[in-house]
């Protein structure tokens, strides 16, 4: 059994002007359609952690799995309502740093200034029943930094998030998708259980649990590309 895992940055109006990763801000009408799709088609959206026993072929049933990087503000405002319509949950990790902040690593790409979510936000994410995963302190390209940093990025994230939430946080996914075995192992070093990256495809039960492979939901994808993408 495969499982998609879908992966999703900003749900806002995208704007009018080009601009870099303008691909990756989904308006939020058509992630309301893109959900209502999943229920009636009888999917059920989770996040990462409720949806483990599914991924891992201990469990059976249509399940999709929403992700979100980044932990951007207008998430909370646009998507959090719509998953909670549907009964979903999903996983949003959190760049340890910017919570409070905005996307800071965006902007020198010339990427419009965003906010994310406070860490009362965050909580509330939780208290509904969301998974809070984690996305480095700084959102850096992890193989190319040197190993000590690389393990500070990805333990400390944990580290601060967990102080924030209070609870556990078991969930990572490696900025850019940049990952290789020796981050794969970091990762699980520091207390994770399950890793996602950025490869193109479904999950089988016998992929790695710290290089599983997402689909990547972008602002043009209509009703058919979604369905094709995600569940054919």
């Amino acid at each position: 059994m495969t499982v998609p895992i879908l992966m999703y940055h900003q749900i806002h109006i995208p704007p009018a002007h080009k601009m870099p990763f303008r691909s990756m801000i989904v308006h939020p009408d058509r992630f309301r359609s893109q959900m209502r799709w999943l229920k009636r088609l009888g999917y059920k959206g989770l996040s990462l952690r409720d949806a483990v026993p599914y991924i891992e072929g201990r469990a059976h049933g249509k399940v999709a799995v929403i992700t979100f990087d980044d932990g951007f503000r207008n998430v909370y405002e646009n998507a959090l309502p719509v998953l909670q319509e549907h009964g979903f949950t999903a996983t949003n990790f959190f760049v340890a740093n910017q919570i409070g902040g905005q996307n800071e690593w965006d902007i020198p790409i010339g990427i419009q200034p965003t906010p994310c979510m406070s860490p009362t936000q965050l909580r509330e994410w939780a208290a509904l029943g969301h998974e809070v995963g984690a996305h480095t302190l700084d959102h850096v390209h992890l193989p190319d930094v040197p190993l000590k940093e690389a393990k500070r990025q990805i333990g400390g994230s944990r580290d601060v998030l967990q102080d924030i939430l209070g609870a556990p946080v078991t969930s990572f996914a490696y900025p850019y998708g940049d990952e290789n075995a020796r981050l794969r192992d970091m990762a699980r070093e520091v207390g994770f259980t399950h890793a996602v990256t950025t490869e193109r495809r479904k999950t089988l039960p016998s992929d790695d649990s710290f290089g599983l492979p997402r689909l990547t939901i972008r602002r043009n994808d209509t009703w058919l590309h979604f369905l094709k993408k995600c569940l054919i």
